[in-house]
């Protein structure tokens, strides 16, 4: 636990002075905590996580190595209690006339994803049935040499905000970082770019197999207040046209 508390707060690059006026404990009291000469109590070590902004799964492993109970589960997806949750997943992105949309877990893995999506593989000519029938990882498709990113119009741009955003989560997921650590040495470099588009969101632009440039930004929806590890790294995506070409493509598809 000393070691963990101690590289929590330094990774959050805060003082032993400002967690203690944080968490309402004394600087003698948190260093003593940290070097091991005083245990935490139970109360006293969530109010420090609490104050660092700690993730459950960093609650847990505090915890643990203070000799403490875990406070959060770490339910599958398909256990018979997270059936709620999995209805109100199914509902939101297969509402009538939804986006393509996709729920991934903490590792970028899909677990769920609507027919619009399969919808827009296939406009960008790939095996749609063929990929989301297997286990998907959407960092390892997009990173991969000769993966997605090569259909995108903005590639450097996509590229840049994708691997920033998965580091900063990384820096709470372990799983993810070793995913991260795994992929880097085979990345295909890229160089940064701005944006293309003037949108106030993560925009880009996507080639279609017959020749047309199909422009989307992304929304990601995550449950707010989460109590399970499992929900707190759950995200949805969806995938909204930017333009009537786009729109047009989404719609003829669905119709034929």
């Amino acid at each position: 636990m000393t070691a963990t508390l101690a590289t929590l707060r330094k990774s959050r690059r805060v003082s032993q002075l400002e967690l203690s006026l944080r968490a309402g404990v004394s600087q003698r009291h948190l260093s003593c905590i940290e070097t091991g000469r005083a245990r935490a109590g139970r109360e006293t070590l969530i109010a420090l996580l609490d104050a660092l902004c700690a993730s459950l799964e960093e609650r847990n492993q505090a915890l643990l190595a203070a000799g403490y109970a875990p406070a959060h589960a770490e339910r599958a997806l398909d256990a018979p209690e997270m059936a709620p949750v999995r209805a109100a997943l199914e509902q939101l992105i297969h509402a009538n006339g939804a986006a393509p949309a996709l729920v991934l877990d903490g590792e970028y893995n899909v677990v769920m994803a609507n027919a619009g999506l399969a919808r827009l593989l296939a406009l960008l000519g790939l095996p749609a049935d063929a990929m989301l029938a297997q286990p998907l990882n959407l960092l390892r498709a997009v990173f991969a040499p000769g993966g997605l990113r090569a259909l995108c119009v903005d590639e450097a741009w996509l590229c840049n905000e994708m691997w920033a955003r998965a580091s900063r989560e990384a820096e709470h997921l372990p799983r993810l970082r070793a995913l991260l650590d795994e992929l880097r040495p085979t990345l295909q470099p890229w160089v940064a770019q701005e944006a293309a588009s003037h949108l106030p969101v993560l925009a880009f632009r996507l080639r279609a197999a017959d020749g047309r440039t199909l422009s989307f930004f992304s929304t990601v929806t995550s449950f707010g207040t989460p109590l399970d590890i499992t929900l707190a790294s759950l995200k949805v995506e969806h995938l909204f046209p930017a333009d009537e070409i786009t729109r047009r493509a989404l719609a003829d598809s669905r119709a034929s």
